[in-house]
């Protein structure tokens, strides 16, 4: 198939990208290189630098690749930020996607990958590990916004007939994660642990969140492809693990003998988050293969330096 994948130099998207090639997939990318890096695109798919704010650009990339599926990842990513200049989420994360769906519809595809989100989503759960029926009650404006993008996603199926996959990612981690800004906290710890720097933990550090590992987010996004599959799914472990445990592992791996240091909590992030993933291994024949310990073990390796 003619897959074309927004944000596609970026940590995720970057994965997904060789695993469609690998699987025989003809492959275009959409980067802005704003947070992207040129050097992870896979030589074999098409570039096209682009914002998806801009409509004019975007409609020559698809008028020129025509794909049959949209993988649709370019997102302003980091929580803090949304808070911070909510307009500003707000112009990337809903208008750039609408954009990217009138030209999936008009450019006549078939589906729509979304990369959505988990935890944002629900915000504080009333039960755990939160499944797709969780009441939705973000508590930042990028958790609002990717509701916002479910909806039109809905609308598009409903009254265009444009199919769609949500894909709502607990925490993502693993090689290729960004490090800087403030979102990532794995990437985060690493780099400073490897550069015998302490990092902050924000607030008590016994925040919970559920980390996959981005190679089984890779394989979601391959399950995602298949005819019929349709609707958002949970990709998370269901399994919860607190800040401070995360780097207590990173540093025994690394070998950084590093005390936490502690800062303030972040306005707006919860205090759990935990996905149940009981649908997608349903309908997607989809589940996490890789356990938390290998994933930090290849993620700290990734960030060693030369």
């Amino acid at each position: 198939m003619r897959i074309l994948v927004t944000g596609g130099a970026g940590f995720i998207a970057s994965h997904i990208t060789d695993a469609y090639l690998a699987a025989g997939h003809k492959l275009a990318v959409v980067d802005d290189l704003s947070r992207g890096k040129l050097e992870q695109v896979n030589g074999k798919a098409r570039f096209f630098k682009a914002d998806v704010r801009d409509k004019a650009r975007l409609e020559k990339v698809f008028r020129s690749f025509r794909p049959e599926i949209v993988n649709h990842h370019a997102a302003q990513i980091d929580l803090r930020k949304s808070v911070a200049d909510p307009a500003m989420d707000a112009m990337i994360n809903i208008i750039g996607s609408v954009n990217v769906l009138e030209l999936a519809l008009k450019s006549r595809a078939k589906k729509v990958i979304f990369a959505s989100t988990g935890g944002a989503l629900y915000g504080e759960q009333d039960y755990f590990p939160a499944d797709e029926d969780h009441p939705i009650r973000p508590l930042s404006p990028y958790g609002i916004a990717k509701r916002a993008v479910e909806l039109y996603l809905f609308y598009y199926r409903a009254v265009h007939g444009l199919d769609y996959v949500s894909l709502r990612y607990s925490n993502v981690y693993g090689p290729r994660q960004d490090p800087r800004g403030e979102a990532g906290v794995v990437a985060i710890f690493a780099q400073k642990l490897w550069s015998k720097a302490a990092p902050t933990i924000n607030g008590s550090g016994r925040q919970t969140r559920d980390y996959v590992f981005v190679g089984d987010v890779v394989a979601a996004n391959l399950a995602a492809l298949k005819r019929g599959v349709s609707g958002p799914f949970n990709i998370g472990t269901g399994k919860e693990t607190t800040v401070n445990e995360i780097f207590s592992v990173l540093n025994k791996k690394i070998g950084a003998k590093a005390k936490p240091v502690h800062g303030p909590a972040k306005k707006g992030e919860q205090k759990r988050s935990v996905l149940d993933n009981r649908l997608a291994r349903k309908v997607l024949g989809w589940k996490p293969k890789v356990n938390l310990a290998a994933g930090l073990r290849l993620t700290a390796q990734f960030f060693k330096p030369e």
